[in-house]
């Protein structure tokens, strides 16, 4: 009986021995997935900031936080436990679902752009009245906006977490994905947050409590913040095409053969692969942006036609 008992003693320690060992590698797959996702977490970093220009300053940190604090939550309790279910249930379903979020980064991405350059913008603006909406609801409303484009991002984020620990042990799978979720989230959010509050600090640089050069070094940043903040937000949106793109290349396995091939004859020229490989997809996002948002203004045009001849029928 006694040896019975040592038997189970040398069988749990095997056990914790084994689960111990499982868990130590646990920073190396983390530290492999934030490298995974690099590129994502750059184009999250660009596109957000655009969320908080023209607020109030003194609202910045806060909009910033309760976008974080979204981000964190649906990473952590929507996200990484979808992941985990639909790769035990239903694998198939992850990569069609990714495909949607990256058809509607495509589709705001083209909205954006559309903004921009559409020559009839202003005349419309023109003849249109403006809509009226007080300071907390355009808080609320970019906030908003601000986490569905996040949720889309976190979505590619924890599916790459997830392909990263698939096989490996339950507890390994979870430790890797929170894991994953919190760091990149403060990263993420902390380097935005400091981002858009440079122009304060360039300000309190400038006093004239500090030396000649810092001063000079504060303005110099004060000038140069609306500028960088501008061409972010052009970036951000050049991300949201690209990454869209991406993302819905990688689930066509003939556009994701392509563009294997595209890095494969660029492979002794890193950076220009890169180039290349980003423009294809950006490109491909914008006509696929463009394809998105005809077929939903020819959807809203043919909908009236058919409420009203459902009407006229009626009577």
């Amino acid at each position: 009986m006694a040896s019975g008992f040592f038997a189970l003693l040398d069988d749990i320690s095997a056990l914790v021995k084994a689960s111990a060992a499982s868990m130590d590698d646990v920073p190396t797959q983390v530290a492999k997935t934030t490298g995974k996702v690099s590129g994502i977490v750059i184009d999250d970093t660009a596109v957000t900031p655009k969320y908080v220009v023209g607020l109030d300053a003194s609202r910045e940190l806060s909009i910033i936080y309760q976008i974080a604090k979204k981000s964190l939550i649906n990473k952590l309790l929507i996200l990484s436990p979808a992941a985990l279910l639909l790769g035990y249930f239903a694998p198939w379903a992850i990569t069609p679902i990714l495909m949607l979020g990256g058809a509607y980064l495509c589709f705001e991405g083209y909205e954006k752009v559309h903004s921009m350059f559409s020559k009839h913008h202003d005349k419309q603006d023109e003849s249109e009245p403006a809509e009226v909406i007080t300071p907390e609801e355009l808080e609320k409303k970019r906030v908003a906006g601000a986490v569905r484009t996040d949720i889309i991002l976190s979505a590619e984020i924890i599916a790459i977490a997830y392909s990263q620990v698939t096989g490996q042990p339950i507890l390994n799978q979870i430790a890797v994905m929170l894991a994953v979720a919190v760091f990149i989230t403060l990263a993420v959010y902390g380097f935005v947050g400091l981002i858009v509050k440079m122009d304060d600090i360039g300000v309190h640089l400038a006093q004239d409590k500090y030396p000649p050069g810092i001063q000079k070094f504060g303005r110099n940043i004060v000038k140069f913040m609306p500028s960088f903040l501008n061409i972010l937000s052009y970036v951000g949106t050049a991300a949201m095409l690209w990454v869209g793109a991406e993302i819905i290349a990688h689930g066509i396995p003939f556009t994701n053969h392509l563009l294997h091939n595209l890095e494969h004859a660029l492979a002794e020229m890193p950076l220009v692969a890169w180039f290349a490989k980003a423009l294809a997809c950006g490109v491909g996002g914008l006509i696929l942006g463009f394809v998105i948002d005809k077929i939903i203004t020819l959807s809203k045009k043919a909908l009236p036609l058919k409420t009203a001849s459902a009407t006229a029928s009626d009577d």
